[in-house]
């Protein structure tokens, strides 16, 4: 299993050690958003940054659409079926969007992948929902579980 992790807040003002740690997670600028695995050491860092970040655990459909529209490889050239299929293992896109869910493979897998996914603000009326309130009590930031496939649907 992995997880989604998208920046909410810029780090102006932030404490040394939580820049840092978004720094580790490859979250330099807002509305970035990665894919990391579900460790104890990855959920050690998402909880230190939970008043900057937002996460969850994505479908294999968010992935797919995720990596086809956003995803870039080195130089800014899009990801496709035959670039996957030519520097790694996996037949495809689907395939390997079924091997980053399940936690099988991560985005490194993929040689020349571009780690980071730049994304759009949330389209709609609610947009992030505050961005200084956690999403338990409707705002954006903290683990949201299975909501995280809504959000990224309305960011690519």
């Amino acid at each position: 299993m992995s997880f989604i992790v998208v920046r909410v807040r810029s780090d102006i003002n932030v404490r040394h050690d939580i820049k840092k740690t978004m720094h580790s997670l490859n979250l330099t600028k807002v509305n970035h958003a990665v894919l990391v695995p579900n460790r104890p050491e990855i959920l050690g860092m998402l909880t230190k940054a939970k008043d900057y970040v937002t996460w969850g655990e994505p479908s294999k459909e968010v992935v797919e659409s995720l990596i086809r529209e956003r995803g870039k490889m080195v130089g800014d050239v899009p990801v496709t079926d035959d670039i996957i299929k030519e520097v790694s293992e996996y037949k495809g896109i689907k395939a390997f969007a079924d091997a980053l869910v399940s936690g099988k493979a991560e985005i490194k897998s993929v040689s020349n992948m571009k780690r980071v996914f730049r994304l759009h603000p949330p389209r709609g009326s609610k947009g992030w929902g505050g961005i200084k309130r956690p999403f338990t009590t409707g705002g954006a930031l903290g683990n949201r579980g299975d909501a995280i496939n809504s959000l990224i649907e309305r960011m690519l």
